[in-house]
């Protein structure tokens, strides 16, 4: 403890110091970018961008964007911006530069990039990595970010059918699809054990009606299956149990 209390002037002391280093140099960065012309800007940015110090390119295209927002450059730096800021996992910054390049510049042969982008960028913030890392299912999660990522999908292949984003945003409405069939059912089951038989029927046939290309078609039978048992429904029960047969013929509910 003696010693712990002798150093620990010295650790305080490098601390301030260090932090003391830190300001000086974000002040010396401000005077430096404030000094440069538009160019320069850009080409600084590009730097940091090619070496993948995205936050660093964001701040330096911020600037450029600030300083001269009409210029010559302008529509490319803030192209550059927004992919930056979604690199650096600036959402909303993302969103809101996504948001201005489309209002600003509506017929920009570049505008279904900035659809493309804010269908990633909700897409990417709906996703919670900690989570998938230990594999924890959160199906139950509130999916309004998918289902803005779905749209902004939606928006750019419905007006930009050529656009050489088109094919991959198809892909990831399909995953976008099967995400949302997966809170439909995480909610089914959700009032299974709460005996709320009918709405439990109700969200397992709306996935069967909206995603019937997922991979939660099956869940969505046994739901209904079991719910019209439960509920004494046989008319209904016996229609899910054939639909289940013919496509399931593996599940455990076909008796």
């Amino acid at each position: 403890m003696k010693s712990f209390r002798l150093l620990a002037p010295v650790f305080l002391g490098a601390m301030v110091t260090l932090t003391g280093c830190s300001s000086s140099e974000s002040e010396e960065e401000k005077i430096v970018l404030a000094n440069m012309g538009a160019q320069q800007l850009y080409d600084r940015a590009s730097e940091s961008m090619e070496v993948g110090n995205f936050s660093a390119a964001a701040q330096t295209l911020s600037a450029l964007d600030s300083r001269y927002p009409f210029g010559p450059l302008s529509h490319q730096v803030q192209l550059d911006l927004i992919y930056s800021y979604y690199k650096s996992g600036k959402i909303d910054e993302t969103l809101a530069t996504v948001d201005r390049f489309i209002r600003l510049n509506p017929n920009h042969s570049d505008v279904d990039y900035a659809y493309y982008m804010r269908g990633l960028t909700n897409m990417e913030s709906d996703s919670n990595l900690f989570q998938e890392l230990l594999t924890i299912d959160r199906s139950d999660r509130d999916p309004s970010k998918s289902r803005q990522a779905f749209e902004d999908f939606r928006r750019l292949i419905e007006q930009y059918p050529n656009s050489k984003y088109a094919p991959d945003a198809k892909k990831r409405m399909l995953h976008i699809k099967d995400r949302l069939a997966r809170y439909e059912i995480a909610i089914a089951r959700f009032y299974m054990r709460r005996q709320a038989y009918v709405a439990a029927a109700n969200r397992g046939r709306y996935v069967i009606e909206h995603f019937p290309d997922t991979t939660q078609v099956r869940d969505a039978l046994e739901i209904m299956v079991s719910s019209y048992e439960q509920l004494g429904l046989d008319d209904l029960r016996l229609n899910a149990m054939k639909t289940l047969k013919l496509n399931f013929p593996e599940s455990d509910f076909i008796s």
